[in-house]
C-alpha cells in the first residue's frame, strides 16, 4: 500500500498544506528612505521572518547591513503617526 507521501488527502488531515503561497502585496514602504514602491519591481530581503521592499539595490544593502537600525525607525514613525523623533 505504501507509506501515502504521495497522498494530498494524508497531507490535508495532518494540518500540511502544501498549496499555500505567499502573494506580495501591491506596493510596500521602503524602510531605509522611505518611498512607496511596487513589490512587482521592487528588490527584497527577508529579516526575522518578514518580507521587506526596496527602491534599489543600495537602499537595500543599507537595511542588510543594520536592520535594527531601520526598523527602529519604522517603529518610532508609526509611533508617532509620521515623525520620528531622535
Amino acid at each position: 500500500m505504501g507509506h501515502g507521501h504521495n497522498s494530498r488527502t494524508k497531507q490535508s488531515e495532518g494540518g500540511s498544506n502544501t498549496d499555500l503561497r505567499w502573494i506580495a502585496p501591491e506596493s510596500a514602504i521602503d524602510p531605509v528612505c522611505g518611498i512607496t514602491v511596487h513589490t512587482n519591481a521592487a528588490k527584497s530581503a527577508v529579516h526575522d521572518g518578514h518580507v521587506f521592499y526596496f527602491c534599489s539595490r543600495e537602499c537595500r544593502e543599507r537595511f542588510e547591513a543594520a536592520p535594527d537600525t531601520y526598523l527602529n525607525q519604522e517603529s518610532a514613525t508609526l509611533e508617532t503617526g509620521g515623525a520620528v523623533h531622535g
